[in-house]
């Protein structure tokens, strides 16, 4: 039995925000602070979420489920690099530990290709933090290169994000 990806609405916003935590906490371990990740507030977030999958912006948000229980989150949009104005994004993709090593993010990671096909990208990319090993190396096997461009951006203190780019 594989994993369902729908989209969001706005009466996943709780859930989403638990599982959006939940994620960071996994994924960001050693990367951003602890005080940090453990301060994140699911409440804030869940009031941020509603607002978010209740009013049409440039992201497309999705839950994804397993056994009926949200396991993991993915967010798309069109490019926002200008240096890329074809090209589509994926802009958050992120999956509970204990599920990791099961298949499932490449099950998300197909998903998002195919959902970029069928809006007419022949082109996509994420960021990653320079740091998150783990996530570079899977974004590899996936068929995703460093483009050369860097980013810094602030959560908790400067970071650097990197561009992995793949063709359709």
């Amino acid at each position: 039995m594989g994993i369902i990806i729908r989209k969001a609405i706005p009466e996943d916003a709780y859930d989403y925000a638990v599982c959006h935590i939940v994620c960071w906490r996994a994924a960001y371990k050693g990367i951003i602070s602890g005080e940090y990740l453990n301060n994140m507030s699911v409440e804030q977030m869940a009031d941020n979420n509603r607002k978010s999958l209740s009013e049409p912006g440039i992201y497309t948000f999705y839950c994804v489920e397993f056994d009926d229980k949200m396991i993991g989150r993915l967010v798309l949009c069109e490019s926002r690099d200008e240096d890329k104005p074809a090209a589509g994004e994926i802009a958050a993709m992120y999956l509970i530990d204990k599920y990791w090593d099961k298949g499932y993010g490449r099950e998300m990671m197909e998903y998002s290709i195919a959902e970029m096909k069928r809006r007419g990208h022949n082109e996509v990319y994420l960021w990653v933090l320079e740091e998150n090993a783990r996530a570079r190396q899977f974004y590899e096997k996936c068929g995703f290169s460093y483009d050369g461009t860097k980013k810094e951006i602030n959560i908790d203190k400067p970071l650097i994000e990197m561009r992995y780019v793949r063709s359709l």
